[in-house]
């Protein structure tokens, strides 16, 4: 049976108790900050970028074979490569 999604948002919500069952894999194993969106977002740029026609099976089991490490480097370098700068729009804190 094929499945034809009309926009990511409709695959993401198809295939993400896969992503929800992986983030409670990591979670049992002491990574409670992995969310779902990370597990997506490492797949989308790191995995899927190259693939063409994938199956739901093929996504499926990219979620359950991906492992931690290969998460977190990707938090970490992602994270590393943000503008990180300091917040300074909210001027409600200081009464200014």
């Amino acid at each position: 049976m094929d499945y034809e999604f009309k926009s990511l948002q409709e695959l993401y919500d198809r295939i993400k108790p896969a992503l929800i069952s992986k983030c409670s894999e990591f979670n049992k194993i002491g990574y409670k900050n992995i969310k779902e969106a990370d597990i997506w977002n490492y797949l989308t740029d790191k995995k899927w970028t190259k693939s063409k026609e994938l199956t739901l099976c093929e996504m499926v089991e990219d979620i359950f074979s991906v492992d931690v490490d290969s998460i977190n480097n990707y938090l970490i370098n992602k994270v590393s490569n943000e503008a990180r700068e300091p917040n300074l729009e909210d001027t409600e804190i200081l009464d200014i």
